[in-house]
């Protein structure tokens, strides 16, 4: 645990920066979805920088105490931080702007807008800074140790899982095209290249995420994806806290195989959706082949968790009976050798 308790004025200064503006701009675009009525595709026109905020504090939080971390590669590392950092607020306060102006962001194709046309390069530019600086990073992570077994293998894994979420719009923006026309927030008609859904361009949202319920929507996998870090580091903090308790747990390399088990079945989870929207189908309206999908992965997750769980405890056990054998009990005495 005490790996995982750096102190923040430790972190990566550039990233935490951005991490508290980020979650400033979340708390200003919450209060701005409640004031301000403006929509665009039947979702305030704050939704989205709310969400971006959240999104990026929460990974360039991450990625401020992973640098603290690093052993080789650490000037390369901070460097690739702060690329990260400056591309993340171009990014989110492009979004942000235009959200004010009551227009779309990604995807617009308005060529009689100047300011548009400002922005639109920084979005498209911005997006491959932050894959490629994110590419460096998880390279420059997979060549040291981290930290113990455990810790390692989550931050391995969640950054692989997190360099797919980001790749996945990307490739989704590059390989195809829905050219179409909407209404902005001023009633004005815009002309968009792309959208998120996957058969329903634009989709009818979820209530909060404004994910399709008319079609896939490469939003799931990029969501589910990008903050798997997230989740297997909480996951590795869980069992380093419960080893307290749990004799069984105290293991190293049982923790990391947990660790391990734990990153096989959100790898499963993050393939399914990923499939699931590929076939332009809804993430609340899962058809057979994606729920014997999901239980496949279940019952291999659940299968390989309880095997390293039953192991462990069952070696424990060995480990404490033969002990019992071999050390006598508290204020016995051990027999002198006989006299000469």
């Amino acid at each position: 645990m005490t790996s995982l308790l750096t102190p923040v004025r430790g972190w990566h200064r550039p990233l935490v920066v951005c991490a508290a503006l980020m979650f400033g701009l979340v708390l200003v675009s919450g209060v701005a979805t409640v004031v301000d009525g403006r929509t665009l595709l039947d979702e305030s026109v704050w939704a989205k920088p709310l969400k971006f905020g959240f999104a990026f504090g929460l990974y360039a939080a991450t990625l401020a105490w992973l640098l603290t971390k690093l052993t080789r590669g650490r000037r390369l590392g901070r460097r690739l931080g702060t690329v990260f950092a400056v591309a993340a607020a171009v990014e989110v306060g492009a979004i942000t702007a235009q959200a004010a102006r009551g227009t779309f962001s990604h995807f617009n194709a308005d060529q009689t807008d100047p300011i548009t046309l400002a922005l639109v390069p920084l979005l498209t530019f911005g997006v491959m800074v932050i894959v490629i600086a994110q590419l460096v990073l998880a390279v420059v992570v997979l060549i040291q140790r981290t930290g113990g077994a455990a810790l390692n293998r989550a931050i391995r894994a969640g950054l692989a899982l997190a360099t797919f979420g980001m790749v996945v719009p990307v490739f989704w923006m590059v390989t195809e095209i829905h050219s179409r026309t909407v209404t902005d927030a001023n009633g004005h008609s815009v002309q968009m290249y792309q959208g998120h859904g996957i058969g329903d361009p634009d989709g009818h949202g979820m209530p909060l995420t404004n994910w399709s319920v008319t079609g896939g929507d490469f939003r799931v996998p990029h969501f589910f994806a990008l903050h798997g870090v997230q989740v297997l580091l909480l996951i590795a903090a869980l069992l380093a806290a419960l080893a307290a308790e749990r004799v069984w747990l105290r293991d190293e390399t049982v923790r990391a195989r947990l660790v391990g088990s734990a990153a096989l079945g959100y790898t499963g989870l993050v393939a399914v959706v990923t499939w699931q929207a590929w076939r332009g189908q809804s993430l609340i309206h899962p058809d057979t082949a994606t729920l014997l999908a999901l239980a496949a992965v279940v019952l291999l997750t659940w299968g390989t968790t309880a095997r390293v769980i039953v192991t462990a405890q069952r070696t424990t056990a060995q480990r404490t009976a033969a002990q019992r054998t071999t050390v006598p009990p508290a204020g016995s005495s051990v027999p002198s050798p006989p006299a000469r």
